[in-house]
């Protein structure tokens, strides 16, 4: 299963998408392309341009099982724009079994996998060294809808001796960036200090390229190397279809231009992230404005606390300060108790000070954070009136007339395939439609009657395009095929006739 998009160049906007061949998001038709093992197309739908291959091949499916009924499609070959664990969850449990391969931020590294068995040979090079070794493994995709059910695949991963690349570093460093010197000595890290000399940092770690291929397929014991030529055939079997065959039958032709207005998607997805972003900011707003309050009320709580305890132990200090003297204590004595006393009060009343700072503080910390949310939500209401203003219609095609013509290149592939695997000499066994084209213009005559339908084809002005199709000519008529009124079809030859300047007979006038 495989989705290829096609540019529309048209005045109006329509859903865009992104075309990979070209690298660029662009207005476009989706299509749907299912093809079988050996790469022979099954079935294609059109779609608008801005639709995901996951949304799309559930019904894709349930379709062409409908006008198959003789066959039901018990394990899916996609690329990795199908890995989404609820997609890949929902067809395990319609008891079909998805092989693909892991987005890279799916995983880290040999550490994100359970059970690596051991590596064996996969592909070696033309001089026999191992460039590819592969193990089986598990790996745990956690289920944003079913916290409790992760999904459980089995991987063939795959371990690419030829490509290197970095080892992820270590969270901790990450969230430590002072670190960038820890392999220098200690006497070499006084950085700040005059003189210091540089030395080049250490060279990253590398480590071998893993390819994780999984498929949702619980078979015990896992034959890896199976499942990874399964998923490597894809390319030959699908990409190298679409490329030798329906692009040069004008799969990227666009027919009908019939439209009708929907609704924006594009617009609609940057409205959600405003109306969203609109939303928490409120909230934090609010937030935010709780917390001040309560900041306000307890600063005011503990500055009405400081001015009754400073007046009530100053008050007790003077006491205690009258009664030295009454008892006519030493002015030097009387000076040290006093002093002693009122540190003893001024340390209380700093702990309380201290206190009500904070408060102070944090509710001039709230202050600003809610006057900062308050711009925000500003800033986002202008974003979305503008939003509005600057929208357009956006338009969705009838596809019925594309689709019409696609299915009708999708039958002339498999034609030119059929034809190609039957009747052509087992050179051919590879031929694209570039190379069996010359063949399938070839002129000539035809003549029938009631039982045999003869067909004599002009020959090649080439020594081996001649051979090939006098072996063309040869099958076909072993076969002897019959045509859909039941008579039978031979093929000929019409030896070339070369005729020079000098032979040609001068016309009468």
């Amino acid at each position: 299963m495989d989705g290829h998009r096609k540019p529309v160049y048209s005045e109006v906007l329509i859903p865009r998408g992104l075309i990979g061949r070209l690298g660029v998001i662009l207005g476009c038709r989706a299509l749907l392309l299912l093809h079988d093992e050996y790469g022979h197309p099954l079935f294609v739908t059109t779609h608008r341009g801005d639709q995901h291959l996951t949304a799309g091949v559930p019904a894709f499916l349930a379709r062409y099982e409908q006008r198959v009924k003789s066959s039901q499609i018990t394990r899916l070959i996609v690329d990795r724009e199908g890995m989404a664990t609820e997609f890949l969850a929902n067809l395990h449990a319609q008891g079909r079994s998805v092989v693909t391969i892991l987005q890279t931020n799916q995983y880290r590294d040999l550490s994100s996998f359970s059970d690596v068995g051991t590596f064996v040979p996969l592909s070696t090079d033309t001089h026999g060294q191992v460039i590819r070794e592969v193990a089986p493994a598990r790996i745990m995709l956690s289920r944003e809808d079913h916290p409790n059910k992760p999904l459980r695949l089995q991987v063939a991963l795959i371990r690419d001796l030829r490509r290197r690349v970095p080892v992820p570093p270590d969270p901790e460093e990450a969230q430590d960036p002072s670190r960038w010197d820890k392999d220098l000595p200690a006497d070499e890290r006084t950085w700040w200090r005059e003189g210091w000399q540089a030395t080049a940092a250490p060279a990253k770690e590398t480590m071998a390229r893993l390819i994780p291929i999984v498929t949702t397929a619980q078979t015990h014991p896992l034959d890896a190397i199976e499942l990874a030529q399964t998923y490597i055939h894809r390319w030959p079997a699908q990409e190298n279809v679409i490329k030798d065959y329906l692009l040069p039958l004008g799969l990227d032709t666009n027919h009908g231009f019939a439209k009708v207005a929907v609704e924006n998607s594009e617009v609609t997805k940057r409205r959600t992230r405003l109306e969203q972003r609109r939303a928490r900011l409120k909230q934090w707003a609010q937030s935010a404005g709780k917390r001040e309050a309560q900041a306000g009320r307890r600063r005011e709580r503990l500055r009405k606390t400081f001015a009754s305890r400073s007046k009530e132990l100053y008050q007790d200090l003077w006491e205690y300060q009258r009664t030295l003297e009454r008892q006519g204590v030493a002015d030097h004595m009387l000076r040290r108790e006093v002093k002693e006393r009122k540190a003893i009060a001024d340390a209380e009343l700093e702990q309380l000070r201290i206190k009500e700072w904070r408060a102070y503080e944090q509710c001039n910390t709230e202050f600003r954070k809610q006057e900062r949310y308050c711009k925000e939500q500003r800033e986002v209401l202008r974003a979305l009136e503008e939003l509005k203003a600057q929208e357009k219609t956006m338009y969705e095609l009838d596809h019925r007339k594309d689709q019409v013509m696609t299915v009708c290149k999708v039958a002339l592939a498999n034609l030119a395939m059929w034809v190609r695997d039957h009747y052509f000499p087992s050179s051919y066994a590879q031929a694209t439609w570039k190379r069996l084209l010359p063949f399938f213009q070839l002129p000539g005559t035809i003549t029938q009657d009631a039982q045999m339908v003869r067909v004599e084809l002009l020959s090649f002005n080439d020594r081996v395009l001649n051979r090939d199709l006098a072996v063309l000519c040869e099958q076909v008529n072993q076969v002897s095929p019959r045509l859909p009124d039941g008579r039978r079809l031979s093929f000929t030859m019409r030896p070339a006739c070369c005729i020079l300047p000098a032979q040609k007979v001068p016309k009468i006038s």
